[in-house]
């Protein structure tokens, strides 16, 4: 057994603060509403004219579902059969496509494509082809050994079948959500469990893809280590190459539907970590490699692989292996990201439609990235993706400049801040730098956050302005 205790209680108490998750920087609360499709013009058009302009990831957000459940944090419209609404909107998404692929330049290879929002729970064969074809024909795709095209999966509304169609369409990787086996727990969620089901699913995308990833609830009121204990060792027993185990925290509270579980009895601090610990033991045990926070996988796997490489990233799906593509998000609400700037869709369907019919982007937020953003966006991507900062650094590594200040030199306040976390035993700093110890990986958004200069205002007077040349297409 792997000797992984919980961190110290009075660590916990310390550190048991509301900080992002960091699969942005600067985080969206900093999106503003004054930025919209025509600055993502200018933006798309400056990251073509890089030196070694970067590939393309794309993810395709479609907005209903079947059934939302308690624990489903994304922006879904609750529908069962309102198929004329939907047939509208793809018709719009496929438009949407079209406007994306004029932006980027033919030497643009597109070597991901992400469905989200457990897409395949909601259109048939024939839709999905039609936004791959649109895509392809929009865009320039990577060879078809190299593309990774990923789904999002509810397993109580897919079928083994099903599994095997999506794998023939070309899914090559799948992200099957697993909130408990235990019937009380589900029942909760407004969910039915069927335990066998679920695992003849998985099987199902196992043997069909290059890799699978479950994606665990952990931290509910009615969880306990011997139900989350149970539900490990099923998971573990289906071979599955990646498990990420995402703590509950306050997700209930960002979605608009009945809450079935009781907001005022949250899971208390302490026994969530100690969940937090038993996962990290029991996925150590069975030989998986710790990514980073919540993510977990086999040594095979080419998110392990990634990660030996030093090319891991994280984004708005959390770690993946495409490490610094430019992600352009398509559908209700999709966020988009470039080397210099942020943005989000509308998620108002009507005022996505409107502005789609309009020839318009449909953005309706954003922002423009600072040289100093672009620094700390960088750091905190180390300290996530590597577990350590090389301070050494110059400046114009990160913003694409002559600047040759190196990295300590200008986040000499913020290392200050971080001393507290060398004395607690979370960091350890060395020639080059500073590395995240082991006990340190259960508070490394409390690191990343001593860089956020959005939490900690007094840092900003240093900031580095955005200098390069913007042109409009």
């Amino acid at each position: 057994m792997h000797n992984t205790p919980a961190p110290p209680a009075d660590l916990l108490r310390k550190y048991n603060t509301q900080v992002p998750r960091y699969t942005t920087y600067p985080t969206a609360p900093q999106f503003r509403n004054d930025f919209n499709g025509h600055d993502f013009e200018r933006h798309s058009v400056l990251s073509n004219s890089s030196l070694l302009p970067k590939d393309l990831s794309i993810c395709v957000h479609v907005p209903f579902c079947h059934l939302i459940g308690d624990f489903n944090g994304s922006n879904k419209i609750m529908t069962r059969a309102d198929t004329r609404k939907l047939d509208n909107y793809l018709e719009r998404l496929l438009s949407e496509i079209a406007m994306r692929g004029k932006l980027f330049s033919d030497d643009r290879l597109v070597t991901h494509i992400h469905f989200s929002d457990a897409i395949a729970n909601t259109l048939n064969a024939e839709q999905l082809a039609s936004i791959l074809d649109q895509i392809a024909l929009q865009f320039h795709l990577d060879l078809p050994s190299n593309l990774e095209i990923s789904i999002e999966l509810d397993p109580l509304h897919t079928s083994p079948l099903e599994v095997k169609r999506l794998a023939e369409s070309g899914i090559n990787r799948f992200i099957i959500g697993v909130q408990s086996f235990s019937e009380k727990l589900s029942k909760a969620d407004n969910r039915e469990p069927d335990e066998e089901h679920t695992l003849a699913v998985i099987k199902s995308a196992m043997h069909l893809a290059k890799s699978v990833n479950v994606e665990l609830i952990t931290g509910s009121p009615l969880q306990n280590l011997t139900n989350c204990d149970e539900m490990l060792s099923r998971i573990i027993n289906t071979g599955v190459t990646r498990v990420t185990a995402y703590d509950l925290a306050d997700l209930p509270k960002r979605i608009g539907v009945p809450q079935m579980i009781d907001a005022t009895a949250p899971t208390d601090t302490k026994i969530r970590h100690a969940l937090s610990s038993l996962v990290r033991s029991k996925l150590l045990d069975a030989s998986y490699t710790h990514i980073g926070m919540d993510y977990y996988a086999l040594p095979s796997d080419s998110i392990s692989q990634a990660q030996k490489r030093g090319e891991l990233r994280r984004n708005f799906q959390g770690y993946t292996t495409h490490r610094d593509n430019d992600l352009i998000g398509v559908g209700a609400c999709a966020i988009s990201k470039l080397d210099t700037a942020f943005s989000q869709n509308e998620s108002s369907l009507s005022r996505y439609s409107e502005l789609i019919d309009d020839n318009r982007l449909p953005i309706a937020k954003g922002v423009e990235l600072s040289h100093d953003d672009q620094i700390r966006a960088d750091v905190i991507q180390q300290i996530m993706c590597r577990g350590g900062v090389d301070l050494s650094t110059k400046l114009g590594q990160f913003t694409e400049s002559n600047n040759t200040m190196p990295l300590f030199e200008y986040l000499k306040r913020e290392l200050l801040d971080l001393k507290s976390f060398e004395q607690d035993g979370l960091v350890l700093f060395n020639g080059q730098g500073f590395e995240v110890t082991e006990t340190g990986r259960y508070f490394m958004r409390s690191i990343s956050a001593v860089f956020d200069c959005y939490l900690n205002p007094i840092f900003n007077k240093h900031v580095l302005p955005f200098t390069r040349k913007l042109e409009r297409p």
